[in-house]
């Protein structure tokens, strides 16, 4: 989803969390605008429906990325596309911070559909259908948006959020790797069914998000490969992720960005045994975070000495 990023513009920092929109919104957001029937008697009222949706979408996102935080990961960018929102939350590897975090965003809907349910009560008994008709759509139109937004979230095809979470579930009896791994097979059964169903109703745009899942979906396959992979390596037993707690792998799986050359920053006291430079920091493979060298730690609590090597 890292391509999603290029060409947006920053619009804000709120909470400590940067929005961005990209410009193909834009060009979508003036012909759904221009397009799209409704009962509302201008196009201002199809512009504050579109805007609401999206407002809602937001919403949904800073749920994901307030949750988090709050289990210690890390969130600090949401950016908003046609074909909806994408929070970059990266959580603990934990099954229940990634739990967590997942199902914060749909929970906001939860909350979300009370409150509209409320504004629509108020709406009949103010009789806005016939005294402002523009209003009393507006507000079904949002809360139809609202349970179409959580119901399809909700949907067990990774990477949804309901597939998401039922990763973090699976995650608890069958490892992190395996538990990826079965929630992409399944969501690629889920993607078939949604392609089907994209022909069936002959909608471009249910197409377009349908090829959208399906490349996520492929490339969760292809990392849980690789985290299978990496939990069969070796590891070094003296050191250990001072935020995950994992053993760093045996191997040059460590790059440096002086001459380029692969080595194991563990075995060589993080010094690029190929032009002597030292490291002060190092990033996990299991976890993915870069913590300076000097916390990883042996299982006695010694803290990792860094002794200069010169070339």
């Amino acid at each position: 989803m890292g391509s999603i990023r290029k060409g947006s513009i920053h619009l804000f920092r709120l909470a400590g969390v940067d929005l961005y929109l990209h410009w193909s919104w834009f060009l979508v957001a003036a012909f759904e605008i221009s397009s799209r029937t409704t009962g509302y008697s201008s196009r201002i009222w199809n512009a504050l429906e579109y805007l609401s949706l999206f407002l809602i979408v937001l919403l949904h996102e800073f749920g994901h990325a307030l949750a988090g935080r709050q289990v210690g990961g890390t969130a600090n960018q949401i950016v908003l596309w046609p074909l909806g929102g994408v929070a970059y939350v990266n959580p603990p590897p934990r099954p229940s911070a990634t739990l967590w975090s997942i199902a914060a965003g749909p929970l906001v809907n939860v909350v979300l559909a009370p409150v509209l349910s409320l504004l629509g009560v108020l709406n009949r008994s103010l009789g806005w259908a016939q005294t402002m008709p523009n209003a009393h759509e507006l507000l079904r139109a949002v809360w139809v948006i609202n349970l179409s937004l959580l119901i399809f979230n909700m949907l067990p095809i990774y990477p949804l959020d309901g597939g998401q979470i039922l990763r973090s579930l699976l995650w608890y009896p069958l490892g992190r790797a395996r538990s990826l791994m079965a929630a992409t097979i399944i969501g690629f059964v889920g993607v078939a069914g949604m392609i089907a169903l994209a022909l069936w109703m002959q909608s471009a745009w249910f197409g377009v998000l349908s090829v959208f899942i399906l490349m996520n979906c492929w490339n969760g396959l292809r990392q849980a490969q690789a985290l299978s992979r990496l939990a069969k390596l070796p590891r070094h037993q003296g050191f250990a992720c001072p935020l995950c707690k994992a053993a760093p792998p045996v191997g040059n799986f460590w790059m440096c960005n002086l001459c380029n050359q692969p080595f194991d920053t563990f075995q060589s006291q993080a010094v690029c045994p190929n032009c002597a430079r030292q490291f002060a920091v190092t990033g996990c493979l299991d976890c993915g975070q870069r913590r300076p060298m000097s916390e990883w730690v042996v299982p006695t609590g010694i803290p990792l000495t860094l002794t200069p090597i010169k070339g």
